[in-house]
C-alpha cells in the first residue's frame, strides 16, 4: 500500500511539467492572435477596383462591323465656284451665274465641244486681277423724243428729283451707290403679262403677243447667247447689261442679233414667236447677279 501510494504521487509530479507547457502554448497563440484587431488608418492614393467589363456579345459585334462609316465632312466651296449636276450646260450655268458662258469656258480651260462632267467644280466669276468687264455704257433717253432723264432717276420717273427736295446726309452715314442698279428699263413687248412672276415655277414674266411681234432689249447692253441651246427657252437671246444685271428673251420665232453685239435700249432684237412653248408668247426675265428677280418691280408702270 504504501508502495501504491509512492508511485501516484510520482505520476502526479511527472505530469506537472507537461500540463504547464500545454498551457504555456494556450497562452501564447491567444497572443497572437486578437480577436478584435485595431483598425489601421491608411493614408496616400488607394488603388482603385478593377471593372471587369464582359465582351460584347456576337451580335453586337457584328452591327459595329456591318455599320457604314462615318460620311466624310466636305469643305464649302470657294466663292465663285460651281459643282455640275446632271443635264447642266454651260450656257445654263452662265444664265444662273450671269455671266457669260463663254467667259465661263475660257476662265475653266474648257474648248469646243465643251465637255462638261458630273461633280466638276467649275470658276464661274473673274479669277483675281482680271478685270471687270462692263457689257456697254449706257445711253440715257436713247429712245427719240424721250427727254434726257439723270442716271439716279427712278424707272418710270419722268423728271429728276430736285436736288433741294433730298438733304444731304453726312459723309459718315452716306454710302456710294452701286452705279450697276442705275439701269434704264423699259417694257420688252407691249403685251398683255399672262403669266406672272413665281421663283418656283416661272422665273421671269410671259408676255402675249403675235407671232412676228417686235421684241425690244429692255435696256443697253451686249449680247452674251444667241441660240436655241437651252432646253425650256427655244430661240433665247440673253443680255448682258453690266456686272450686275441680264436679261433673257425666250420662245421667239427669229433672232436678230449675234453673240457679242452691242444692243441699245428699246432696239428690236427677236421676233415673237412659239418655239419650245405651247403658244405665242416672250418669256421674259431680269436676273440679278444671276438670282431671277421679280421683272414688274423693276419695269416702269404702264
Amino acid at each position: 500500500m504504501g508502495n501504491g501510494q509512492a508511485g501516484r504521487r510520482a505520476e502526479r509530479r511527472g505530469g506537472l511539467p507537461a500540463f504547464g507547457v500545454l498551457l504555456a502554448v494556450l497562452l501564447l497563440a491567444a497572443c497572437s492572435s486578437p480577436r478584435h484587431r485595431a483598425p489601421v488608418e491608411t493614408r496616400g492614393n488607394q488603388p482603385q477596383p478593377v471593372q471587369v467589363v464582359p465582351p460584347p456579345s456576337p451580335a453586337a459585334s457584328a452591327a459595329v462591323a456591318a455599320a457604314p462609316p462615318p460620311a466624310p465632312v466636305e469643305a464649302p466651296l470657294p466663292a465663285g465656284s460651281y459643282t455640275v449636276k446632271a443635264g447642266d450646260t454651260l450656257i445654263r450655268i452662265g444664265l444662273d451665274a450671269g455671266q457669260n458662258w463663254r467667259d465661263i469656258a475660257r476662265w475653266n480651260g474648257l474648248t469646243p465641244p465643251y465637255p462638261l462632267e458630273v461633280g466638276q467644280v467649275l470658276r464661274v466669276a473673274p479669277p483675281r486681277g482680271e478685270p471687270a468687264v462692263v457689257a456697254a455704257a449706257p445711253v440715257v433717253g436713247a429712245i427719240k423724243g424721250e427727254p434726257p432723264r439723270s442716271p439716279d432717276a427712278r424707272p418710270g420717273a419722268t423728271e429728276p428729283a430736285p436736288a433741294a427736295a433730298v438733304p444731304a446726309a453726312p459723309a459718315s452715314d452716306s454710302a456710294p451707290r452701286d452705279p450697276d442698279e442705275n439701269v434704264n428699263w423699259q417694257w420688252p413687248a407691249p403685251g398683255a403679262v399672262i403669266t406672272p412672276f413665281d421663283n418656283t415655277r416661272s422665273k421671269g414674266l410671259s408676255i402675249a403677243g403675235q407671232a412676228g411681234d417686235p421684241v425690244l432689249a429692255a435696256a443697253d447692253g451686249r449680247v452674251v447667247y444667241a441660240g436655241s441651246g437651252l432646253r425650256g427657252y427655244g430661240n433665247l437671246v440673253i443680255v448682258k447689261h453690266n456686272n450686275t444685271y441680264l436679261t433673257a428673251y425666250a420662245h421667239n420665232q427669229a433672232l436678230l442679233v449675234k453673240e457679242d453685239q452691242v444692243v441699245r435700249r428699246g432696239q428690236k432684237i427677236a421676233e415673237m414667236g412659239s418655239s419650245d412653248a405651247d403658244r405665242v408668247q416672250l418669256h421674259f426675265e431680269i436676273r440679278r447677279q444671276g438670282k431671277p428677280v421679280d421683272p414688274a418691280r423693276y419695269l416702269p408702270p404702264r
